[in-house]
């Protein structure tokens, strides 16, 4: 590890152009030293010859087959050799300051193992959101609860010291919530934040986003980073009497139906198992009896399915 370096790793597949204005983003940096480790996830245009024509003195490049931002994150992590790790997908920007102030406030409080500052929305047709983009205007001390309800910032926005990154540990292979996953193992540690009150980074809406279509794929990876989420919010102490952990409950239970509308019965019936516990019964209990009840006779993906039309209807 290297004192006062930021490691900026940045996941790529085929987007030749944005991961050059990406890179552009990090090298304007008002902090020095940085260095940038793009990783071409198997890239089947231009990409991985931009990113080897990007190439420098501080800008380093590794290809590996397709594997998903998770794996490709993975391979960042090990080349990382900051004392601060910088997350930034291939398609957001930094902004110039971002590393002076929130390295300034990580240094100005040691016991605080994250920053993060104001996110900035471009929508596509190229207007700014006014405000801070989802919670990035609230000051938060903690991850945790909040973390659980929703991701509640993007990729770019915080900046971690590479103590935090290393206990956390390795990237999952999953290709969809691998990010918040990764965020809920973070938040577990008990990592305390520091906050900027300033913009500090761009998220750019366009076309080339991942599709919302949910097919068996995204739900089985959804369902393993759901039910890891749930673990680690178990390990940092928090329980059934969260509002946040209702609202969990909830999310675990609507993607319990939706695995077994889309054939995943053991998907669904672990989800099922997960819901019940982090509601805590409470006014659900009867719902989740009726419901274990009817998946125990028609079984899990034919009830799935049924839940599903159900829903659709209201």
């Amino acid at each position: 590890m290297e004192p006062g370096l930021v490691t900026t790793i940045i996941p790529v597949y085929n987007r030749a152009q944005m991961l050059r204005e990406a890179v552009a983003s990090t090298l304007a940096q008002t902090h020095h030293p940085i260095e940038i480790v793009i990783v071409d996830d198997g890239s089947t245009d231009e990409t991985g010859r931009v990113a080897d024509e990007l190439a420098g003195d501080a800008v380093r490049v590794a290809h590996q087959p397709n594997r998903g931002p998770g794996a490709a994150r993975e391979t960042g992590r090990r080349l990382a050799r900051g004392e601060f790790i910088q997350h930034l997908d291939s398609d957001d920007l930094l902004l110039p300051r971002k590393f002076e102030l929130q390295v300034a406030v990580l240094r100005a409080r040691p016991e605080c193992g994250a920053a993060y500052g104001w996110t900035r929305l471009r929508r596509r047709d190229g207007t700014l959101e006014p405000r801070p983009w989802k919670r990035s205007g609230e000051r938060l001390e903690m991850m945790f609860p909040a973390m659980l309800q929703s991701r509640w910032w993007d990729t770019p926005t915080p900046i971690y010291r590479a103590s935090a990154i290393e206990a956390a540990g390795a990237w999952t292979e999953l290709r969809i919530e691998e990010d918040w996953e990764y965020d809920a193992r973070i938040a577990a540690l008990g990592v305390r934040l520091a906050y900027c009150e300033e913009w500090v980074c761009e998220v750019r809406m366009h076309d080339d986003h991942l599709s919302g279509t949910m097919n068996a794929a995204t739900l089985r990876d959804r369902a393993t980073a759901h039910a890891l989420i749930y673990g680690h919010a178990r390990r940092a102490g928090i329980g059934p009497d969260a509002p946040e952990m209702q609202h969990f409950a909830r999310e675990l239970f609507l993607l319990a139906r939706q695995c077994g509308a889309a054939g995943l019965g053991e998907k669904s019936r672990t989800l099922f198992d997960l819901a019940r516990d982090a509601s805590g019964g409470g006014r659900d209990r009867l719902q989740f009896r009726l419901y274990r009840a009817l998946a125990g006779v028609v079984g899990w993906t034919r009830l799935g399915k049924l839940a599903r039309m159900a829903d659709r209807l209201r």
